[in-house]
Parts: structure tokens; C-alpha cells; sequence
């Protein structure tokens, strides 16, 4: 990443921001060297979940989240059994 790029500087940022467009889909454009634009379509991948901020804290990758939810499973189908 080029070093003007340096996000460390910024203040008042907004985590999240834009979590919302990007569950829904969104596009960018490219605006390449030779003065021509392309536009990029993006849907998050079939299956992917966005975690919240405060989540993310306790769960910081895929397998600490498939950890938790597999350990949620036997309670779920034994409260499904009782009703």
C-alpha cells in the first residue's frame, strides 16, 4: 500500500461505515491510467456472515466462530426435542 495511504493519521473515522452496502452489494469504479473507467460488481460470497464490531472482538477468524456455534448445536436440538 502506497505510504499516503497511511490510515494511522486519520481521526474520526467510522468503523462500519459501509457494512451495510457491502451486504447488499455494491460496485466500485475503476478509474484506470488510460482515462477509461471500469465498473466492478461485488456480492459478498453465498454463505458469508458479517460479523458486528462488538463480535468480532470474541470471534477474530472463521474457525472461533464454527467453535462457538458447534457448541451451541447440542443445546438447540435438545430444547428442539423438549418442545
Amino acid at each position: 500500500m502506497k505510504k499516503e495511504y497511511d490510515f494511522k493519521k486519520m481521526k474520526g473515522g467510522e468503523k462500519g461505515k459501509y457494512a451495510k452496502a457491502y451486504r447488499e452489494g455494491h460496485s466500485v469504479t475503476i478509474h484506470n491510467e488510460d482515462g477509461s473507467t471500469t465498473v466492478e460488481s461485488f456480492k459478498p460470497e453465498e454463505g458469508a456472515i458479517i460479523l458486528e464490531p462488538d463480535v468480532q472482538k470474541y470471534f477474530p477468524d472463521s474457525e472461533a466462530v464454527n467453535d462457538a456455534l458447534r457448541c451451541l448445536i447440542p443445546i438447540l436440538q435438545k430444547k428442539k426435542n423438549l418442545a
